[in-house]
């Protein structure tokens, strides 16, 4: 079975008033994760180790083999984009009661968590992602990964939230201003429901 774009979880101009356009979402979603997942379709059609694996084996699989770098940042890239869409939400920026306490017992407030987020977010040199995660330990901790990498391949723990910080996925409304984007997501767009749904999960 060949791997499928998702569909995105609302409409692309549904989150125009929060800050990212229409524009973003359909060359975003539309040209930068299809390429992703078009191109993981090409690999595993010729590599009969990948067929028949999970996106999540093949994360795995291809993770530190020189020889699979192509395998391990399309995989990566699309496994990180299908959790980043259900991230955003036209109704995101509230932290639900359950999320709000851990963020608080582990980071000491909310505005400490927004600050390390932000911190992991704009330090992350050139492409990559920045990430809420519940490490092995049972604390929450903000963190980064550079280009396609992610917590499941570095085994810092379960992803609760993602945030892109490739240029491609802020330059149409922030122009050069990570920071600015980075502060509308945590504000305006972060889906905390799902990132509470993911940590009572786990």
């Amino acid at each position: 079975m060949a791997f499928e774009l998702p569909p995105l979880p609302f409409q692309t101009n549904a989150l125009a008033a929060k800050g990212m356009c229409q524009e973003t979402l359909e060359l975003h979603h539309g040209k930068h994760h299809q390429a992703y997942v078009t191109a993981l379709n090409g690999f595993v059609e010729k590599n009969p180790d990948l067929q028949g694996k999970s996106l999540e084996e093949i994360v795995l699989f291809s993770k530190d083999k020189p020889d699979l770098a192509g395998v391990f940042n399309n995989a990566g890239q699309d496994w990180n984009h299908i959790i980043f869409w259900q991230n955003l939400s036209p109704n995101g920026g509230g932290i639900p009661g359950a999320l709000e306490s851990k963020i608080v017992e582990d980071f000491g407030s909310v505005e400490a968590f927004k600050d390390a987020f932000k911190t992991a977010a704009t330090t992350q040199f050139g492409s990559g992602w920045a990430w809420l995660v519940l490490g092995p330990d049972g604390k929450l901790k903000a963190t980064k990964t550079p280009n396609g990498s992610n917590p499941l391949a570095t085994g810092e723990g379960k992803v609760l939230l993602a945030l892109d910080v490739w240029e491609h996925s802020y330059y149409l409304d922030f122009r050069n201003v990570r920071p600015n984007y980075v502060t509308n997501y945590l504000d305006k767009l972060a889906n905390y429901e799902y990132a509470e749904a993911a940590l009572k999960a786990a």
